[in-house]
């Protein structure tokens, strides 16, 4: 009884073991079809086995077939007799059959065959070299009747003429009509030419059989429609939180509230609140408006579906709307969820700006059935809509009305503290020889303008600085160079330079330096390079301005003499001027035409403001030739008034000038301690507090 028991546990595992292995058989085999069951793998695997086949039946009928002419078929194997006989394929391919041995050795019978043999050319043809070397070693094949292999074809154009030819070349040769040659026709198909023919109506076969059944990739019919949008799941691994984005703590604390909602939607139902249905992130660029998109997805803990506003423009007609439906039908399946368009302004330009073109149609007809789908008679519950822009006043106002983008979120280039508060994000990543908090501060202020991705630039290209040194940490000399490397561009070392246009670029940019510090509005030096970067500067100045939000007509004109001041000393200091201060006559000329046709500030213009829209379609000025002589006038006035105060003021200050350029040719690079000792204690002093202190770049070419 042990024994029987046994026996049958031995036959139950052996049966579970079988069934596991025939499982584990079976769930291999549907892996390997749901790997190859794609029409682009069979429609790929049918053309490459084809191709393959086409290759060797070409190859292999080339080395048994060769085509000639109707002259060389009379000379070289009808003359000869060596046709045993010419099938006729399809009415214009003649197949000629050869001979092991010439007829006329073979039939010896009659007269004509006798002379024929017996003729030299003949058996000068029979033994050439050519003929002997084209029937060794051959095998007769019988066709149709008769023997002889095929082994060349000719094309005719018409049966009847090809009857008439070679009956006329028979006679010629002196061929008695009841030796000539045998000639069938047989309307048959070689088997790899039907197989060629078979490929040819394949091949558009398996190209529909891929476009209708929607294969994977941008040429799949069914998937033209389909948005190629990105989605973040809840349970991802590497979300971004509000902890990872700094700079825009205004931005944080207004997008927070969608947050709450999607986290605990009863509590504002309950109050009969609604949460606004979408945001608009509007910002210049790299200030992180993708970045929040995604941090707001990851502190909600929803799904996240990202697009970009021109992946829903394609070439056929309706693609951009059909998008448009299965994104939000996708959003609404795994609602709540947030459904993030970068670059909306791809679709969402005013309506009608453009003309009547085909193009602008379909994105309007895309930009139609989004303001539907996100207001539309179709519900959008628990679907949040987030957008990111940089050019708001291009789109269009139906998108921006109450109950789609409600609000609009301004993300603004960081102050000096959201500047501190991303390079200490971005320094921890990098080795460093302090603590990130001991370089944040510094490098806040020397990054003035920078937005969230130009810091990280700065981060990434000093370690790229320090790896190329190899050093072992990344020190606040790396950080420099890669702020000058951003600002001015690449170090042109190998640029040769005469002395005579570095000592005019270092008495210019001495000129700036000078200016600015003796004048009472304008920012103090804190750095001066006449090292040549990029591709046209030889020199650049760097200032610590204030953040001032508004500035009196006094601060303008004292920019303007600190920006001419170049020009001046040029003309003060070395008796003629060059083409260095382009960059500053057009800023001149900017800052000016402001003050005059926008701020008000001229009494002969009045209380006016012209502002230049640039992309205003105008081709009129909103002010009549009268106006604009007025304008034009005041402008010159002023900027002569300016440069004659500058002149003044560098020939009062020539000899610090002097010292200040000589000092720069000498190190070619001055900080702010190294003014003191020439040009003494700056006689104005800074009201703003040191935390709004930023520098400003001035390149000059």
């Amino acid at each position: 009884m042990g024994n029987d028991k046994k026996k049958t546990n031995r036959k139950k595992k052996q049966s579970q073991t079988q069934k596991m292995k025939e499982g584990s058989f079976q769930e291999a085999l549907m892996k390997q079809f749901q790997e190859f069951r794609t029409p682009l793998s069979v429609a790929m695997a049918m053309i490459l086995i084809m191709g393959i086949t086409l290759s060797i039946l070409y190859f292999d009928a080339g080395k048994q077939q060769q085509q000639i002419s109707f002259q060389e078929f009379v000379n070289k194997l009808l003359e000869p007799g060596l046709v045993d006989h010419i099938v006729v394929s399809d009415k214009n391919v003649a197949q000629i059959y050869v001979m092991n041995s010439p007829r006329n050795q073979t039939e010896t019978n009659s007269p004509h065959n006798q002379t024929e043999t017996n003729s030299p050319r003949n058996q000068t043809e029979t033994n050439s070299p050519r003929n002997q070397t084209e029937t060794d070693g051959e095998e007769t094949h019988p066709a149709k009747g008769y023997g002889g292999q095929y082994k060349y074809y000719f094309n005719i154009g018409n049966v009847f003429a090809f009857e008439e030819k070679l009956e006329r070349a028979q006679i010629a040769l002196g061929i008695d009509h009841h030796d000539y040659v045998p000639v069938t026709y047989s309307s048959e198909i070689g088997w790899h030419l039907e197989f060629m023919t078979f490929i040819q109506h394949l091949l558009p076969l398996a190209f529909l059989i891929y476009m209708v059944a929607g294969g994977k990739g941008p040429f799949g019919v069914f998937n033209i429609g389909k948005p190629h949008f990105t989605k973040v799941d809840k349970d991802a691994k590497n979300k971004v939180y509000f902890k990872d984005v700094a700079g825009c703590d205004e931005a944080k604390q207004e997008i927070m509230e969608f947050v709450h909602f999607l986290k605990s939607p009863k509590k504002y139902q309950e109050l009969g609140a609604k949460i606004p249905k979408g945001a608009l992130l509007v910002g210049p660029p790299g200030t992180g408006k993708t970045l929040l998109a995604k941090a707001t997805a990851g502190e909600s803990g929803v799904p996240f579906l990202s697009i970009s506003g021109s992946d829903f423009l394609e070439l056929f007609v309706g693609v951009g709307s059909s998008r448009v439906r299965n994104l939000f039908k996708e959003a609404r399946k795994c609602a709540p969820s947030i459904v993030f368009i970068d670059e909306i302004d791809a679709i969402g330009r005013a309506r009608g700006s453009r003309g009547g073109d085909r193009a602008n149609d379909e994105r309007e007809s895309t930009l139609n059935q989004l303001l539907v789908e996100m207001d539309g008679f179709g519900t959008t519950a628990g679907v949040v809509v987030l957008a990111g822009t940089n050019r708001p006043d291009v789109l269009d106002k139906a998108l921006l009305r109450p109950g789609r983008f409600d609000r609009q979120i301004t993300i603004d280039k960081p102050d000096i503290k959201g500047r501190d508060q991303i390079f200490q994000i971005y320094l921890k990543g990098i080795k460093l020889d302090h603590e990130p908090s001991y370089y944040s501060h510094k490098l806040a202020s020397l990054t003035p303008g920078f937005a969230g991705a130009d810091i990280a630039n700065v981060c990434n290209e000093a370690a790229l600085i320090a790896a190329r040194t190899e050093e072992a940490h990344v020190t606040h000399d790396h950080f420099e160079a890669a702020i000058d490397r951003i600002i001015g561009g690449l170090e042109k070392k190998n640029r040769v330079i005469s002395k005579l246009q570095r000592r005019t670029v270092a008495y210019h940019e001495a000129g700036h330096a000078v200016a600015g510090w003796f004048l009472e509005h304008t920012d103090p030096l804190l750095k001066v390079t006449i090292v040549p970067r990029g591709t046209s500067a030889l020199g650049f100045a760097q200032y610590v301005p204030n953040e001032n939000l508004l500035m009196t007509k006094e601060q303008l004109f004292d920019r303007t003499c600190m920006t001419l001041g170049g020009r001046a000393a040029e003309q003060v200091l070395i008796g003629t001027i060059s083409t260095g201060a382009q960059d500053d006559l057009e800023k001149v000329t900017k800052m000016t035409y402001a003050q005059v046709a926008v701020y008000g500030f001229s009494e002969k213009v009045g209380l006016l403001s012209f502002p230049q829209k640039e992309d205003s379609l105008e081709m009129s000025k909103p002010y009549s030739n009268k106006t604009g002589a007025i304008i034009d006038n005041e402008v010159r006035e002023w900027v002569d008034k300016a440069y004659e105060r500058t002149v003044q003021l560098i020939e009062k200050q020539k000899e610090k000038v002097a010292q200040l350029a000589e000092l720069l040719l000498e190190k070619e690079v001055l900080h702010q301690d190294d003014l003191l000792p020439i040009l003494g204690v700056r006689p104005f002093k800074s009201t703003e507090s040191p935390i709004t202190i930023e520098p400003e770049v001035v390149p000059h070419s």
